[in-house]
């Protein structure tokens, strides 16, 4: 079967130009222009993933992803928001409530469809779906015992794979690019998140949290530098 995608949008030009390039993609698509007919779209059946803008006429985009994320059926549905330039604190938001990824308006439709592709692969891989496993001369970078396959957007920590969401991922991929050099909060706000590096958030606290749980004893290589940001320890360095 195809993967079916949720589209949550109020504009019908753009709800309909991402329904048509998700089509022609491959994918099956339902469409809705606001949030609680989003709701009840979602309990009537349950999609693959769902593409929520977060400027919507009735509720929040905010609210909706809090309901996804919030209810047992469709937790782990993931959600890929669509946001305007201007929208820093709602992305935010969004993310810190669970959601997998995020593109910015205008929306180029080839990048949209890119984005959906590798949350549904990630996903498949997570289940054991038809993933190919890494070639052995793919492009990687490592410190320690994590090793980042950047072709196949895999994480491993002693060379069993690791679940990262794509926000994690990023932050990992650049702090382990940038082993040994402390990364300051605005520059991993402004290059993983790319929000502001004055947004007031703990979203940076709460990933990096996550991603020292998800390492497990390799989360000790990801430093926090007091009074400035985040550092991955350099294979070789001291602690």
């Amino acid at each position: 079967m195809r993967p079916r995608i949720l589209v949550v949008e109020d504009e019908p030009d753009l709800r309909s130009l991402v329904e048509y390039n998700l089509q022609l993609a491959g994918f099956e698509t339902e469409a809705v222009g606001a949030g609680l007919a989003a709701l009840r779209a979602l309990a009537l059946g349950i999609p693959d993933l769902v593409i929520l803008d977060l400027m919507l006429p009735d509720v929040p985009g905010t609210h909706v992803c809090r309901e996804i994320k919030g209810t047992a059926a469709t937790r782990e549905i993931p959600v890929l928001m669509l946001t305007a330039k201007g929208e820093d604190q709602d992305r935010v938001t969004g993310l810190e409530l669970g959601a997998d990824d995020y593109v910015v308006k205008p929306v180029s439709m080839r990048e949209l469809v890119l984005r959906v592709q590798a949350i549904l692969r990630r996903r498949g891989s997570d289940r054991g779906g038809g993933v190919p496993p890494p070639s052995d001369d793919a492009e990687s970078v490592s410190s320690g015992p994590v090793r980042i396959d950047l072709a196949a957007h895999r994480a491993e920590v002693d060379g069993k794979p690791i679940d990262l969401t794509p926000l994690e991922f990023g932050l990992l991929r650049l702090l382990v690019e940038r082993a040994g050099r402390a990364q300051t909060r605005g520059t991993l706000l402004e290059e993983v998140w790319q929000v502001s590096a004055g947004a007031e958030t703990r979203t940076l606290d709460t990933h990096v949290k996550r991603l020292r749980a998800k390492l497990g004893e390799a989360g000790a290589w990801l430093e926090t530098v007091r009074g400035i940001g985040y550092r991955f320890r350099r294979e070789g360095q001291s602690e």
